[in-house]
C-alpha cells in the first residue's frame, strides 16, 4: 500500500489548530536549529501578523512534510522559513510550495533571503540576486527578488 499524496494546506496563523502550529514550528526547529545547527529566534512575531500565510504539505497523520510562510512586507511579499522534513526530501514538495506562492502572489514583487547554496534553485522560479551576500546565523545568504511577469 502506498501513502496518499500529501495535500497542500494554507492558512493564516489565527486559523491554524494548536496541533498545526506545533507541527509547523517543530519542522522549522528540526531543520534550522537541530539539523543546520543554527540557533535563531524561531518565534519572531511574524507568524502572528494577519497578512502572513502559511503553506504546507502534511501526510495522512497530519505530520508536516514541507512548509513555507509568506509575509507582507508592504510593497512586496517575502517568502521564508522554507523547510522540508528529511524523510520527505527529493519529492519536489518545497518546489510545489514555491509554485503555490507564485500563483497567489506572483502579480507583485516577491523577495526572499536564500541560503547561498540554493541560489540556482530559487533562480528556476524567476528569483534573481538583488544585493550583496550576507551571513545570517552563521550561514551565507543572498537576497533575491522576483518581479511580476
Amino acid at each position: 500500500m502506498t501513502a496518499a499524496e500529501p495535500r497542500l494546506r494554507r492558512a493564516a496563523f489565527a486559523d491554524l489548530t494548536p496541533f498545526e502550529v506545533y507541527r509547523l514550528c517543530r519542522l522549522r526547529v528540526d531543520v534550522f536549529v537541530v539539523e543546520q545547527e543554527c540557533p535563531y529566534p524561531e518565534l519572531d512575531g511574524r507568524d502572528l501578523e494577519p497578512a502572513t500565510e502559511h503553506l504546507w504539505f502534511a501526510d495522512d497523520d497530519g505530520e508536516v512534510l514541507a512548509t513555507i510562510r509568506v509575509l507582507d512586507d508592504g510593497g512586496s511579499r517575502a517568502i521564508g522559513r522554507v523547510a522540508t522534513a528529511v524523510g520527505a526530501r527529493g519529492r519536489g514538495l518545497a518546489a510545489r510550495l514555491i509554485e503555490a506562492a507564485l500563483e497567489s502572489y506572483g502579480d507583485g514583487p516577491l523577495t526572499l533571503g536564500a541560503q547561498a547554496h540554493l541560489e540556482s534553485w530559487y533562480a528556476r522560479f524567476g528569483f534573481r540576486v538583488s544585493g550583496p551576500g550576507y551571513v545570517e546565523d552563521g550561514i551565507p545568504h543572498v537576497p533575491m527578488r522576483r518581479e511580476p511577469a
